[in-house]
């Protein structure tokens, strides 16, 4: 009889990931400022969380016919709004515990609650309120009975007021608490206001406590009893309940403005706030008790982000520049140098240039015929729009797939699809009930309508030069045909979902991943019963789709040796009877890990896949994604080498425990930091290119 399977709720792994960034903040070998930017991490993917997942289960608290899939949304609810609170009371310990007194060391001194009694301080503030922030200020007073309205992820300051006594009787007379709300005006002036420099320290202070400064004078005739920063968290769904008829596009333009103001995710509240002004914001917004989320003294601390640095470039992380590996430079041409052999670049320590120098060297080759890109998330600037627009200009065919359903990349990629098409480029937009996130470009020479040598490039990650620089990512370019006719096949199927490709060397979700990937767990299980050696080896961004870690669970119990190296969600519970050959790892460092990578052991022979999909229930269900074999023998072992790195690493790798905590390696052998290793080794690695060329 098979033991009992457990799995951790997808949403509770997530908040241990997101944990361990804020562990990041506290390490004491970063730079200051990278310590601040990963306090602003936290807050910004936390706010994402609320938008996203907490709205789904508020939903289901108030429609449970509706979520069949998630049983007990709001026991579920009530745990991540206790887990997220303990986690701000962290944050806060490591915010004004740690990195505050350390500013201060280094010269920096961000004033909080309240400003500076320093006369030159006070000063400035009175003319900065009176000049700059008076224009942009408009109080509401909150009327019992009357609903209001906050605008979602805007920073506003809950105020509890009391009229001002007009005579001497009045002192007798029991005043009745007021309670108003205004927004602090981010739009129009930056979070951190530079005070004057005194003592040779640079001092800063929140844009809400100048606000605060000039409460008094923004409600006269009012006693100022103090004030709260909180915000909205707005449900991100556009709302769109079919996609299956009318124009998709049209109504994912028409439903973005919805974002602004959908319905509540969670209040996020100063946990300092009496508990009368709680309670009269939340009958003015119709929040539920369930809905209230305990913060510190400040919302929206993502702006962290732009906290400025008066020693730039000092005390913040500097990346490594770019590897422009030798032997791309020496060719000069990127199809020259695909064509000598197949290619793997490896961001951010490559440069993602070539990728836009292989597009516009599409765009400018007299023999490629056509151009085809899929589109998930490109940079707002975007040089591979650019290089597209520019081979349209040029008289090639260009089609690409713009995926609209791109969730907060809605807007800015049907921008690009409007400046596209009125290049001249064929716009195939998202496929009903299904989101493309392969990613993948095709340069097509033909001749006489039969193609000719031609050239592919496959991702685990988008077709974004900005992320490019700060996620680890691989990118595979071949004129392999094998691969060249199985993307062919997949584009058409883009374009029309009637027929389903046939396919080489590809595996595709909604056609041939999922019975493919059980394929090869069933070979490691059955050379491990055969007493040789099984071994499996997954790295992703997340793991849910219980089918998958059942086989999983089942491998382990037949002896096969599974490694897993999982950033996000993980929902297999290590550490169990059933998963005691299986190991979990998840690492969070300077770059996000983002690449997907499949190692299959059989027996020494070791299969790799690079992929565009994660083993989440939305990746294996509802989008088309794509998973790509490695053959190359020396290819396959640089990849190796750095997941060998990574399971190696006892500086910034946790083990993740059958609790969900995030257990760090104890090791006695020499620090070893994964990412910093695997650049030096692709350094070295280009050098000895050099030498022998």
């Amino acid at each position: 009889m098979p033991l009992e399977q457990q799995f951790f709720n997808r949403d509770i792994s997530w908040l241990s990931f997101n944990h361990r960034v804020l562990e990041e903040a506290k390490d004491t070998n970063l730079p200051l400022f990278e310590r601040l930017k990963f306090l602003a991490i936290y807050s910004n993917n936390l706010d994402e969380f609320y938008k996203v997942r907490v709205a789904e289960y508020r939903n289901a608290t108030l429609h449970p016919e509706s979520y069949p899939d998630i049983p007990d949304a709001k026991g579920v609810l009530e745990e991540i709004n206790t887990i997220v609170g303990q986690h701000w009371m962290e944050y806060s310990h490591v915010f004004k515990g740690q990195i505050l007194p350390l500013m201060e060391e280094k010269g920096i001194v961000l004033h909080l609650d309240g400003y500076s009694n320093k006369p030159e301080h006070m000063q400035f503030i009175d003319d900065f309120f009176n000049t700059e922030l008076i224009p942009y200020c408009q109080p509401v007073l909150l009327n019992k009975g009357t609903k209001s309205f906050m605008r979602d992820n805007r920073l506003y300051l809950a105020v509890k007021l009391y009229r001002k006594k007009k005579k001497d009787a009045d002192r007798y007379k029991k005043r009745k608490a007021r309670y108003a709300l205004i927004k602090v005006p981010t739009n129009d002036h930056p979070r951190f206001i530079k005070l004057p420099q005194v003592d040779n320290q640079h001092h800063f202070m929140f844009l809400d406590d100048a606000l605060r400064y000039g409460l008094p004078e923004l409600f006269p005739g009012y006693d100022v009893v103090g004030s709260w920063g909180v915000k909205i968290a707005r449900n991100a769904d556009l709302g769109i309940e079919d996609e299956f008829w009318g124009d998709l596009v049209e109504k994912i333009r028409k439903n973005l403005a919805l974002r602004k103001t959908g319905t509540p995710a969670g209040l996020h509240h100063d946990r300092a706030i009496p508990l009368d002004v709680l309670d009269f914001l939340m009958k003015s917004f119709d929040i539920k008790p369930i809905e209230l989320v305990e913060t510190g003294s400040y919302q929206n601390l993502h702006d962290f982000f732009s906290f400025p640095n008066p020693y730039a470039p000092n005390l913040e992380w500097q990346a490594p520049k770019p590897i422009k590996p030798f032997e791309l430079e020496e060719a000069g041409s990127m199809f020259e140098a695909i064509k000598r052999k197949e290619r793997v670049l490896h961001y951010p320590y490559h440069s993602f240039d070539y990728v836009i120098q292989f597009l516009r060297e599409a765009a400018t080759d007299d023999k490629v015929d056509e151009i085809k890109v899929t589109q998930y998330r490109v940079a707002s600037n975007s040089e591979v729009v650019g290089a597209l627009i520019f081979a349209a200009h040029n008289k090639k065919k260009v089609t690409v797939f713009v995926e609209v359903k791109a969730r907060f990349d809605e807007e800015n990629n049907l921008y690009f699809a409007r400046q596209m098409e009125k290049a001249g480029i064929k716009i195939i937009y998202s496929i009903p009930g299904l989101k493309v996130h392969a990613k993948m470009a095709l340069a097509i020479r033909r001749s006489n309508g039969v193609r000719k040598r031609s050239f592919a490039y496959l991702s685990t990650g988008n077709f974004n030069e900005k992320t490019a620089r700060l996620y680890a990512d691989h990118g595979f370019f071949t004129c392999n045909d094998a691969y060249l006719d199985d993307m062919e096949a997949l584009f058409n199927y883009l374009e029309d979902q009637s027929v389903k490709p046939k396919l080489n060397k590809l595996l595709i979700t909604q056609i041939n991943l999922r019975k493919q990937i059980m394929k090869r767990i069933n070979r490691e299980i059955e050379l491990a019963k055969s007493g040789r050696e099984g071994y499996i080896l997954l790295k992703m961004n997340g793991i849910q789709n219980k089918n998958l870690i059942s086989k999983l669970y089942e491998a382990s119990q037949a002896g096969v040796k599974i490694d897993l190296i999982v950033r996000g969600i993980c929902c297999l519970v290590p550490n169990q009877p059933y998963s005691a050959n299986i190991r979990v790892l998840r690492l969070v460092d300077s770059y996000l890990e983002h690449a997907r990578i499949w190692v299959f052991g059989n027996n020494n022979d070791t299969e790799m896949f690079l992929s565009s999909a994660d083993w989440l229930n939305r990746n294996i269900n509802r989008r088309i994604e794509t998973a790509f074999p490695i053959e190359q023998p020396e290819l396959k072992a640089e990849i190796l080498t750095m997941l060998e790195m990574q399971l190696r690493d006892n500086v910034k790798v946790r083990n993740i425990d059958e609790h969900l905590n995030n257990v760090r390696v104890e090791s006695n052998k020499k620090p070893l930091r994964a990412q910093q290793a695997f650049y030096q080794y692709l350094l070295q690695l280009d050098k000895i290119v050099r030498k022998n060329s």
